[in-house]
């Protein structure tokens, strides 16, 4: 009897140890982790139908306002679901051959193979749900499209709109994301981009240049005064999209990390020394410092650090927060000017400019420190005049194929939907209430 009870007490002891040596090697989900992605995502989220649709809407004048807050809030919600249903597969899957390069394939529609219990990525040692890692990432697809918004309001069809965001975010932003972040070509290149300078920012803002010269100027446009409906509006919108930018810079560091709080720091260097340069720049130029301005300076410095913003000190943070603002400020007012495009809201000159000299920025002031940088000839073998040229490659790649993509989604939704552009008597009524029935005060 008591051998018995020996050989039951050495087998329960071993179950014990066995199960025990397979909790500790079995990888366990971090709950810090967690809970500042799942904080991060909510703080990305408010950016879109919240802090850009009021940046937006108080730029837009009072009877296209909430046709513009409409069309960003809808790029939101139509942008997501096309991210289920197909552009999480296409940016983070994977597939054999060489079209793996630009896309990840199918087999993750409608998030298919992906369970709950799922973690983002064992090998990188992100123990979070991957359900949150979806999430996380499709507000960066959500907000990309709605930039987009930005340079072709008050002329697009609401139709037309809601047709380009779902083909766009599948077509062009799924193939950047993934060529970029996904393991595709630009990543394997080792092009470095943080939080979304060349996928997010520069291709946004491409696409609204692209949309604004399609669909055509405004009617009026340089002959008639376009005051914006609100600037208090605008600069409410810009502090929210401040706000909001933590979770989408610091949250790119997958973790509640020391990188994380790199990002959070630098971020917020970039976007107050780029808002101080616009200011500066408006009192030399113009004589007068404007809110306007200042909010357009610090939207332009967050942009500008996003590519950079884990990669980079203080010092770094410094110049591309003031070059950014240079750089945007010339493009705003006089580059627009010169080649005579009508960018509603600014999208390309703030967007594109600024995320394109962060995107170049990064490969000459990225530190030179390895858990800092992803895989890449930095960190391989020190070569910074090698990581410029990548850097300047990945701009390259990204600019054409947004171009291309974009005029062709351009065409298909504009075929789908009778044409894209409202007639002059909606035009001149005001999309708000010849499309919506709504007006913004009811006076």
């Amino acid at each position: 009897m008591k051998v018995k009870q020996s050989v039951l007490l050495g087998l329960l002891i071993s179950t014990v140890a066995f199960a025990d040596q397979n909790a500790t090697s079995a990888p366990a989900l971090n709950s810090g982790d967690t809970a500042w992605m799942m904080i991060s995502t909510a703080l990305v989220m408010l950016m879109t139908p919240i802090g850009l649709a009021l940046f937006y809407g108080g730029m837009s004048r009072s009877k296209n306002a909430l046709n513009t807050y409409g069309m960003v809030f809808m790029a939101f919600v139509v942008g997501f679901i096309a991210w289920i249903i197909a552009g999480f597969s296409i940016a983070f899957g994977t597939m054999e051959g060489a079209l793996n390069n630009v896309i990840g394939g199918f087999g993750h529609i409608m998030l298919n193979g992906i369970s709950w219990t799922d973690l983002a990525s064992v090998e990188l040692g992100q123990l979070y749900p991957k359900f949150v890692f979806v999430v996380f990432q499709g507000t960066f697809a959500a907000i990309t499209v709605a930039i987009a918004a930005g340079a072709a309001i008050e002329r697009i069809k609401f139709s037309t709109w809601i047709v380009f965001v779902a083909l766009w975010t599948i077509i062009v932003y799924a193939p950047i994301a993934h060529m970029v972040w996904g393991g595709g070509y630009l990543f394997n290149e080792g092009a470095l981009d943080f939080a979304g300078g060349t996928v997010v920012h520069m291709n946004g803002g491409l696409a609204g240049l692209v949309l604004a010269m399609l669909v055509g100027k405004r009617a009026g446009y340089g002959k008639v005064a376009m005051k914006p409906m609100s600037v208090l509006v605008t600069a409410l919108g810009a502090g929210l999209l401040w706000f909001g930018w933590y979770g989408f810079n610091a949250g790119s560091a997958f973790g509640a990390n020391a990188i994380a709080g790199v990002a959070m720091l630098t971020t917020t260097i970039a976007a107050a020394i780029a808002t101080i340069t616009w200011v500066l720049i408006e009192q030399m130029v113009f004589k007068k410092p404007t809110l306007l301005g200042a909010a357009t300076g610090a939207i332009a410095g967050l942009v500008a650090i996003t590519p950079a913003a884990g990669f980079v000190g203080v010092g770094g943070s410094l110049i591309i927060g003031i070059i950014g603002a240079l750089i945007a400020f010339f493009g705003v007012t006089v580059l627009k000017k010169k080649l005579g495009y009508d960018d509603s809201l600014d999208a390309f000159g703030v967007h594109f400019l600024a995320g394109l000299w962060g995107a170049i920025a990064t490969g000459v002031l990225a530190l030179n420190e390895k858990a800092l940088l992803w895989d890449g000839p930095l960190k391989d073998n020190n070569d910074r005049l090698g990581q410029i040229f990548v850097q300047a490659e990945s701009v390259l790649v990204v600019g054409l194929f947004t171009l291309v993509g974009t005029i062709a989604v351009y065409y298909i939704s504009s075929i789908l939907t009778g044409g894209s552009r409202v007639n002059s008597e909606t035009e001149e009524m005001g999309l708000d209430e010849a499309i919506h029935g709504e007006k913004v005060m009811n006076l």
